[in-house]
């Protein structure tokens, strides 16, 4: 069964992150519930991390929070969970918005 990959990611300030998908699809993921819980997630409260260790990692959105690509020690969320987010509608407000806060 195909299940589309995600091709690109963008963190943004308030805790979201725009999921670029091989289908053409565009998924904005809010982070905000997870951090909130904490545990595994806390240390994604600081924006600094949370903005620059956001990657594809595993096939899927990671945080290289140990700095080395390593598998095992990023922190990352199924693929299935992902596919739960909303598809994003409007592409030229978003381009907007990553362009001016970029």
């Amino acid at each position: 069964m195909y299940q589309p990959e995600i091709v690109q990611v963008i963190p943004n300030k308030d805790y979201t992150v725009y999921l670029y998908y091989d289908d053409g699809n565009v998924r904005l993921y809010d982070m905000r519930p997870l951090i909130e819980k904490g545990g595994v997630f806390e240390q994604l409260k600081d924006l600094d991390i949370f903005i620059n260790t956001c990657t594809i990692m595993n096939d899927t959105l990671a945080w290289d929070v140990a700095g080395d690509y390593n598998e095992w020690e990023c922190i990352d969320i199924c693929p299935d969970t992902l596919l739960g987010a909303p598809i994003v509608e409007n592409m030229d407000a978003v381009e907007e918005k990553i362009f001016s806060t970029h």
